[in-house]
């Protein structure tokens, strides 16, 4: 049994904020279009986070060992896999693994079928972009449904008949021997891909398949407050195959630097040069943000490092918009005219 929490390097206490962060970071870790990535590991860090990040799933993982997304598979308790490790013998010339799965594999009437290909991308947002929200059209070259059949495989004005080769069941029994005995196996019919149905006139376009490569256009919405580096997955974006499941988008998003602002989580952060008069004085300016004009006041006697925090004009959120705090810097003069000297001098005295 897999243990997802190894996995993402969490404990079982773990709770969803921290959860969604180890992923994250993970994610962007080993995803395989990075250099040193691991494919394999990608695979395993996001089906931990499929269940660990689902409650339901979670619960039923902590419970059994194992979540029941379809109607069939084991019986909680049940694990055969660990069975078949303590019987899997190479000199004996039999796969238990294989054997327990055509056995047990149909129980409860549930079916392992095909699964297309994932496809991974990368999209380049602005900074703007990644903390409002955006949406994207890509263009995608790939396998995909056939258009002129639905993906029925089926020539316009024809029909389908029941598969002569696994006579409409979509599974092809075999039969192994061992030293135990003999042992029937289910496999997925090459002939039909599991439908148990054949067209009786191929659709001209795909020959039958019901798939064909062609360009499909993708329309990815990016939710506001995103990070760089992030991961987006669309289910079912991916190339579809006959007779299965289309695969997983995974959209990688990298975010541009901007010249003035700079994120800290929910909050935004910014630099603001003041003169040396309105440090002293104090002072109302209007600020350019990222999404129009503010009034800040700054406070007479501020000093260069304070910080002034605007509420509710940060990065959005589940949880409500962040802050923006402005750092202040006081410029102080390089030249001063012989009046501004004068008047320096005066205030030396009075202490300033």
């Amino acid at each position: 049994m897999k243990d997802y929490y190894k996995i993402l390097g969490i404990t079982k206490s773990a709770n969803k904020e921290e959860i969604k962060k180890a992923y994250r970071k993970l994610a962007h870790e080993h995803h395989p279009d990075k250099t040193g990535g691991d494919g394999q590991r990608f695979k395993e860090v996001n089906e931990a986070y499929q269940v660990l990040g689902n409650d339901r799933k979670r619960k039923e993982y902590d419970m059994y060992g194992q979540v029941f997304d379809e109607g069939g598979g084991n019986a909680p308790g049940w694990d055969f896999g660990n069975f078949s490790q303590g019987f899997s013998s190479g000199d004996m010339g039999v796969n238990f693994d294989e054997i327990f799965e055509g056995v047990f594999g149909g129980f409860g009437g549930r079916h392992y079928g095909r699964r297309g290909r994932d496809i991974s991308i990368d999209v380049e947002l602005s900074f703007e972009e990644a903390i409002f929200g955006a949406e994207r059209r890509v263009l995608l070259n790939k396998l995909n449904k056939c258009s002129r059949c639905g993906g029925e495989g089926v020539d316009e004005g024809s029909k389908k008949t029941r598969c002569g080769a696994c006579h409409g069941s979509g599974t092809i029994k075999e039969m192994r021997r061992s030293f135990i005995g003999v042992f029937s196996n289910l496999k997925e019919c090459d002939s039909c891909h599991g439908r148990g149905e054949i067209p009786e006139k191929p659709c001209k376009e795909c020959a039958g398949l019901g798939i064909v490569k062609s360009d499909e256009e993708a329309v990815i919405r990016i939710p506001a407050g995103v990070n760089n580096g992030e991961m987006i997955k669309m289910s079912g974006g991916g190339e579809a195959i006959a007779g299965g499941v289309s695969g997983d988008l995974y959209i990688k998003l990298h975010v541009r630097a901007h010249a003035i602002f700079k994120r800290e989580g929910r909050n935004l952060l910014m630099d603001l040069e003041i003169p040396f008069s309105e440090a002293v004085l104090g002072n109302e300016k209007n600020i350019n943000i990222l999404d129009g004009v503010i009034k800040v006041i700054i406070p007479n006697g501020v000093d260069s490092g304070e910080v002034l925090r605007v509420r509710g004009k940060g990065v959005p959120s589940e949880r409500g918009r962040g802050d923006l705090l402005i750092n202040i810097k006081v410029k102080t003069p390089k030249r001063l005219s012989r009046r501004a000297k004068k008047l320096m001098e005066e205030l030396k005295e009075e202490g300033f």
